[in-house]
């Protein structure tokens, strides 16, 4: 299969090209090609005629989508608009990679696939934005929500959590924003065995189970062997930033799993991440 990769230089994008090596795999990011430039993307796609194009691309500072909201919509939204009207032209599938932040976290349950979205901040409503242009564009995609994405290179809530606790001695962290914390390799590989199917549709990713932001980080510290560093469980609102995340926002894997694609659990996934960090 020949598949093009979006945004290949980050933490997805990389997980996806080592996994994907028995593929004919391309990819493209910046500063070569910007999908905010439709002809520059456009000849990406149509130069490597992929059979799928997996859309890892994004901005996904949430907090920087905030300062920006214009910014956030022309990479998230119109960036993934360019992207599907380059498949369009050349008969690719695509699949878009989106988040648990197109929903409002005021559920008293996981999030299912077909749960109307309520984005509260720039960030979902330019992700929501971006999957709405997949539906409408296209009939062949798979649209792929995931949420809290870590992976071995970059920066992410598990290193930023050591970084503090051996700098600082002691942490506050979040109590109340709950979500599933996802292993990148973990997802890649669901990705891959999703693409080889024809199974077109909405679609939720995540390592199974969920943690709020003060039980996620209480592990990473008794798995990296600082479980006696202190932790102090605050509200969201004690925390000062720019974005509202959805406070309950974990994701139910119910369509992947009906055709036998599920990840490990979360506290499993963190386990093989640290002990190769």
């Amino acid at each position: 299969m020949r598949i093009l990769i979006t945004g290949c230089k980050g933490q997805l994008g990389r997980a996806l090209t080592r996994r994907l090596t028995h593929h004919d795999v391309a990819g493209c990011d910046l500063p070569e090609t910007d999908i905010t430039n439709r002809k520059a993307i456009a000849r990406a796609i149509s130069q490597h005629g992929p059979d799928v194009v997996i859309h890892a691309a994004a901005w996904t500072d949430v907090d920087g989508c905030a300062r920006d909201p214009e910014n956030a919509f022309r990479v998230n939204a119109i960036g993934t608009q360019n992207v599907a009207l380059a498949c369009a032209a050349c008969g690719s599938a695509l699949a878009t990679v989106s988040t648990n932040e197109v929903f409002d976290g005021t559920a008293d349950e996981p999030y299912r696939e077909w749960d109307p979205l309520h984005p509260i901040n720039p960030y979902g409503r330019s992700k929501a934005a971006g999957e709405w242009f997949t539906r409408h564009l296209l009939n062949r995609f798979y649209i792929v929500r995931t949420a809290w994405l870590y992976a071995p290179d970059g920066s992410n809530f598990p290193h930023r959590i050591i970084e503090l606790a051996d700098s600082l001695g002691s942490l506050k962290v979040v109590t109340d924003e709950v979500g599933n914390p996802t292993f990148a390799p973990d997802l890649a590989d669901a990705l891959a065995e999703l693409i080889e199917t024809e199974a077109y549709g909405v679609y939720h990713l995540t390592n199974t189970g969920y943690a709020s932001r003060y039980q996620f980080a209480r592990e990473i510290l008794r798995l990296s062997g600082r479980a006696a560093v202190p932790v102090e469980p605050i509200p969201l609102e004690a925390f000062d930033r720019e974005s509202t995340p959805p406070r309950f926002a974990p994701l139910a894997n119910t369509a992947a799993s009906a055709i036998g694609i599920e990840l490990r659990p979360w506290q499993e996934a963190l386990e093989v991440f640290l002990s190769a960090d």
